[in-house]
């Protein structure tokens, strides 16, 4: 079940308790476009002294810089879902990391299984009002060149979102300064990771 950072009712206590409960597994932001992945992935990074990756700049250098409309117009959809799939598998490997993802990248279920196991995942919640006042301007969203955007958008909100609420935490992407996202992200990260940590500790202790 998710978490929430208004569950939380937590401050974030030191980023180091943080990074010391990840070990080596990574923070894995998944959501629709325009939820904030990469803006928040980069500070929420800095915020934490881990790498950040975005798995489409990398998937893009895995194509000798062919953009991802670029890669969907050549091969088309599953072959860029496929590519996805190996790319954050590598990524999920590299160690301790903010990694954000594409949108569709989470629907897909060995993704999931793989980001269960070697991550901590975050979803950004938006709106459809938020995403689409967000991409409107942007040409490089491939699944939005339709006669009519927002009714792709809320589409793939309705197919999406009940694969999102799998994530292990909830965050509302929303126009407030980005570090206030940081911040209950951070927060909600704290959380969950202790309730983590004492499960398998209580557990660890049980009598046989």
């Amino acid at each position: 079940m998710s978490g929430t950072a208004a569950d939380t009712g937590a401050s974030p206590l030191p980023e180091s308790d943080i990074i010391a409960a990840l070990g080596r597994r990574a923070i894995v932001l998944v959501g629709m476009m325009g939820a904030g992945k990469s803006t928040i992935g980069r500070r929420l990074a800095a915020r934490l002294r881990l790498p950040f990756v975005d798995a489409d700049t990398e998937i893009e250098l895995a194509h000798a810089g062919m953009t991802i409309p670029e890669i969907f117009a050549a091969h088309g959809e599953p072959y860029f879902r496929d590519g996805e799939a190996r790319v954050i598998a590598r990524l999920l490997d590299g160690g301790a990391s903010v990694i954000a993802t594409g949108g569709g990248a989470f629907m897909r279920e060995e993704t999931r299984c793989r980001i269960r196991q070697r991550a901590v995942s975050v979803w950004l919640k938006a709106d459809a009002d938020t995403i689409m006042k967000r991409v409107k301007r942007r040409a490089d969203r491939p699944l939005l060149q339709t006669a009519d955007p927002a009714a792709t958008i809320g589409r793939l909100i309705g197919e999406r979102h009940p694969l999102y609420e799998l994530a292990d935490i909830t965050i509302a992407s929303r126009d407030v300064p980005h570090e206030k996202i940081v911040e209950e992200t951070v927060a909600a990260l704290h959380a969950h990771l202790g309730a983590a940590n004492q499960a398998t500790d209580e557990t660890a202790g049980a009598a046989p």
